[in-house]
């Protein structure tokens, strides 16, 4: 079997030109499917989803099927035999690795802990009970409230008169008014 083309000057490739939608976008990388979405090819992000799992989109040249391909200025991809290129001016801003999340959190523990601190350190400005205010009396209120429907549940449940029960056959006995 003879092959008309040199299979080393194929697996090169040639540089050939094509014209491309250019889709702005404010920050990259950018996720596959999001782009379909800013160039209105798809009405949502599911739909996007479904057209790249099911292999209609080609990026920078290879079959893609994963939705969130992180897309950077310059990539292109091809859909519905329409080529598309990313288009963007700021800089690249990777996501945060793990690393730096538990550096973020270690600082603002430190933070809360020295606010605590602070909070603990100042000197109470009046002693004796806080009860001046509107918010302060209703608190009280509520609990006065709360106190008594407790104890009115529990002489409901005091009230009740407790069934004897048949001790041959183990049933509670009825009581006629």
């Amino acid at each position: 079997m003879t092959q008309d083309y040199d299979h080393e000057e194929y697996l090169e490739g040639e540089e050939i030109e094509i014209e491309a939608i250019g889709i702005d976008v404010d920050a990259h990388p950018i996720e596959l499917y999001k782009l379909f979405k800013i160039a209105n090819l798809v009405s949502g992000g599911g739909e996007a989803k479904h057209i790249i799992e099911e292999g209609y989109v080609a990026v920078n040249g290879e079959l893609e099927t994963r939705k969130r391909r992180k897309m950077y200025d310059g990539d292109f991809f091809e859909f519905n035999q329409e080529y598309y290129v990313v288009v963007c001016d700021a800089p690249v801003t990777e996501p945060e690795t793990a690393e730096q999340k538990a550096e973020k959190k270690a600082k603002k523990e430190a933070q809360s802990a020295r606010k605590e601190k602070s909070r603990q350190s100042k000197p109470a400005k009046g002693s004796g009970p806080k009860s001046t205010g509107r918010k302060a009396a209703h608190k009280e209120r509520k609990a006065q409230q709360n106190a008594l429907s407790q104890s009115a549940k529990k002489g409901k449940k005091a009230e009740k008169p407790q069934a004897t029960r048949d001790p041959k056959s183990g049933r509670n006995s009825i009581d006629f008014f």
